[in-house]
């Protein structure tokens, strides 16, 4: 009788155990996923408060969200050029562009929010389905076709804004997108929605393996998942929720910024794209093999041209938000270090440089480490140029351990 109880007890544990082991084999493979960009998050975060223990007060918190927004967005785009092992060197400027473009409809021509909204995304689409052709049906290396349009681009800029011009934005809604909270009552509505969705993903996608057999997560792993989801989600929306101005019969500061769970609606679209429609599987197929997904029948030109419309729509909603940060666009919008800002971003998250691998979420974990980097560091006193060095040595790192991995990956490695 006590041979029985105990092989019960045991028998929910054996599974964790096996999921953790095949986890660490994983990382000794080199398939190590968002772990590096998740514990740089975790030791800079510690760092920095204990320097400077102003770095996590809700302030600068919901200041570190809103540092980073455009470039996670603008990094989210890139991760689809990226997967295919492809790059776009003029996201940057196209963000913006179509900054410019929305600028100049809402403040010279005085359209309305919405419609000068559309132009802007359909200036995006345009301009990733020129770059998308030319690197297609023509066959110019996309390095070549992004770099050309990286230039030209920032000629377009002025030109749009009268060779200089900064172009102020007066639109509330517009402007509130950066710079206005959630009511702290819909914060927490929104964080039951996101909880229970979740919740209820995990549990179909538990029951379907069940239901076929297969092996995998137990459902303690899963109970273990959406309870860690549920605590870091609940302990942003409180510390969010909290008062954090300095004279707040003035003007009172509670809730979560808007753009955040605009990062996340984006972030749970892109990646329900990637992980369960075909275009997503086509993505990775394409990214993995060019030859392969061609005889597997899949149409690669379109898969390819599609990649970079996104990339560049994307961009455009990244120069929405950087517009609505600055309250103006001018022609440094989108220009300096933001290109480079948003490759580091997806490539720190654990995007491959050299296609076939990579998430969406990586793109909000490494605009994470970065705007953690800056932040910090600009707390610390440290010049524009050491943060730049730091950020540099940061993407290095990446980029290696992406390498290396790719290399352990190998047969024979």
């Amino acid at each position: 009788m006590n041979t029985v109880v105990t092989d019960k007890a045991a028998e929910p544990v054996a599974p964790v155990t096996e999921l953790v082991t095949g986890y660490v084999a994983r990382i000794r493979s080199g398939n190590m996923g968002a772990l590096p960009s998740v514990v740089a998050l975790v030791v800079l975060s510690v760092v920095f408060w204990i320097a400077r223990p102003v770095f996590m007060t809700q302030g600068n918190i919901a200041n570190l969200l809103t540092q980073g927004a455009a470039i996670a967005v603008i990094a989210m785009g890139l991760i689809f050029v990226l997967l295919l092992g492809e790059i776009d060197l003029s996201a940057g400027f196209t963000s913006g562009v179509c900054a410019a473009v929305l600028a100049v409809l809402l403040t010279d021509k005085g359209w309305p929010w919405y419609a000068a909204v559309l132009a802007s995304l359909l200036t995006g689409v345009v301009i990733g389905l020129s770059i998308g052709a030319i690197v297609v049906k023509i066959g110019v290396p996309s390095f070549v076709v992004t770099l050309a349009a990286f230039l030209a681009l920032q000629g377009v800029a002025l030109k749009i804004m009268d060779n200089g011009r900064n172009i102020s934005i007066h639109d509330e809604t517009i402007l509130a997108i950066a710079n206005k909270n959630v009511p702290p009552l819909l914060g927490w509505v929104m964080y039951l929605v996101l909880v229970g969705g979740f919740s209820l993903v995990q549990y179909r996608k538990l029951r379907a393996r069940t239901t076929l057999g297969l092996t995998g997560e137990t459902a303690p792993v899963v109970a273990l998942r959406i309870a860690t989801v549920a605590v870091v989600a609940g302990a942003a929306v409180l510390v969010l929720n909290d008062e954090r101005s300095r004279n707040p019969e003035v003007n009172s500061l509670q809730g979560m910024p808007i753009v955040v769970p605009i990062i996340i609606a984006l972030l749970l679209l892109w990646t329900f794209v990637l992980d369960r429609t075909s275009f997503g599987r086509h993505v990775y197929a394409v990214g993995g093999s060019v030859e392969a997904a061609r005889r597997a029948g899949i149409p690669v030109d379109r898969i390819k041209i599609s990649a970079f419309v996104l990339c560049s729509t994307m961009a455009a909603v990244g120069g929405l938000i950087a517009a609505s940060r600055a309250n103006s666009v001018d022609p440094n919008t989108g220009g300096s270090d933001v290109l480079l800002t948003a490759v580091g971003a997806a490539v720190i998250g654990g995007t491959s440089l050299f296609g076939g691998r990579g998430r969406m979420l990586d793109a909000v974990l490494g605009a994470a480490v970065v705007a953690v980097i800056n932040n910090g560091m600009g707390l610390m006193g440290y010049s524009a140029g050491t943060k730049f060095v730091v950020t540099g040595f940061v993407l290095l790192l990446a980029a290696g351990v992406d390498a290396l991995s790719r290399k352990r990956a190998l047969p024979g490695s």
